[in-house]
């Protein structure tokens, strides 16, 4: 029989009742110094049924924060605030590990910001201030790329002790790990730079560290493949996500995420024997599907995906799976000034089932 969306299925010690992931959404409703706020805590209770949640993107350090009010997990307070959410939403949540990289600015983190090489992020970024011109990053030393390998594996203790079953790290998008990655934005000459198997090494050593610090089961990896967000080009996409998990494939860690996968490129099921998690690409800009992609997901179930992991759907329909379950129409997702603009309208406002029936 061919899996659903609905199956219930096992990842590592965690029963899911369902195949659907909540994915890993950015919604700055953090305070200024990255505490997650008791909002947080009604948003993420609010979609629950999900499968698995992966919360948004969360710093592992000060100088890797990207955005304003992007959450952290590197000091006491926003740990005991990431605890708070966890205590309202239940087990069954992972917390995506993020480092901006270049993608930063003073503004935001009062620290210049770091990245493989001195290679500034195009146009501008938004900051407390509004948009402001980006700055050239600093070129990290071996020293500081130790010490941040480091501050994953310290970030990935936090996340546990705040109350998540795992962790994942976010090699995509653009982010710190996929500089290293991409051939554009990684033009060093020691061995994390040059062929695809010194520039995989970053990753390589910070999905390790973290599965030394909290176990191999507890730690997911996301990438991004092909994705040109963030003034990004790998150059030789298939050979650096063939030559990274060739690397990791043996690890036994709790799951791989393909962001933007598509069925029609294999979206790398062959290179990866455990839990795959297939985010399926999906128009954007431009409004979702009207099944909130849930034909697109179901044909990754049947080209080999383990869970669908969807995003904007979540977004505007916190009992999605009922709603999915039952044919019912979905929310339409509110205009994209909500997604970041603070407080309840567009985040923990969007009506469910019996309130629309009601």
């Amino acid at each position: 029989m061919a899996n659903t969306l609905f199956d219930q299925v096992r990842l590592g010690s965690l029963l899911l009742p369902n195949r659907l992931v909540m994915a890993p959404m950015s919604r700055t409703r953090a305070s200024a110094d990255g505490v997650p706020q008791p909002i947080m805590a009604t948003y993420y209770r609010q979609r629950t049924t999900a499968g698995l949640i992966i919360a948004e993107a969360t710093t592992p350090n000060r100088v890797g924060q990207t955005y304003p009010n992007i959450p952290g997990i590197h000091r006491a307070a926003q740990v005991d605030g990431w605890r708070r959410v966890t205590a309202a939403a239940g087990g069954r949540m992972f917390l995506q590990l993020q480092h901006g990289g270049r993608i930063g600015h003073p503004d935001n983190s009062g620290l210049h910001p770091v990245a493989p090489s001195p290679i500034p992020l195009p146009g501008t970024i938004f900051t407390r201030d509004g948009h402001r011109p980006t700055v050239t990053p600093r070129e990290m030393t071996t020293g500081e790329i130790t010490a941040t390998i480091a501050d994953f594996a310290a970030a990935a203790r936090n996340a546990i002790d705040a109350g998540f079953a795992g962790v994942e790290v976010h090699g995509g998008n653009g982010y710190l790990l996929h500089q290293f990655l991409a051939h554009n934005t990684n033009h060093r000459t020691d061995s994390y730079g040059g062929p695809v198997a010194n520039r995989v090494r970053f990753v390589v050593e910070v999905v390790r560290a973290v599965a030394g610090a909290i176990g191999a089961g507890r730690v997911g990896l996301r990438i991004s493949p092909g994705n040109t967000a963030n003034g990004i080009e790998e150059g030789d996409t298939g050979a650096i996500y063939r030559t990274l998990l060739g690397e990791l494939a043996g690890d036994g860690l709790g799951y791989l995420h393909v962001a933007f996968a598509d069925p029609e490129d294999g979206f790398f099921r062959a290179e990866w024997p455990g839990v795959l998690i297939a985010n399926p690409k999906l128009p954007w800009p431009g409004p979702l599907p009207g099944d909130g992609g849930r034909r697109a997901g179901e044909r990754l179930l049947a080209a080999g995906a383990d869970l669908v992991a969807l995003g904007r759907a979540f977004l505007a329909n916190p009992d999605l799976v009922a709603r999915l379950r039952a044919g019912a129409p979905l929310n339409p997702l509110r205009d994209r000034e909500f997604l970041y603009t603070g407080g309840e309208s567009g985040y923990t406002d969007y009506p469910v089932l019996d309130t629309v029936a009601g």
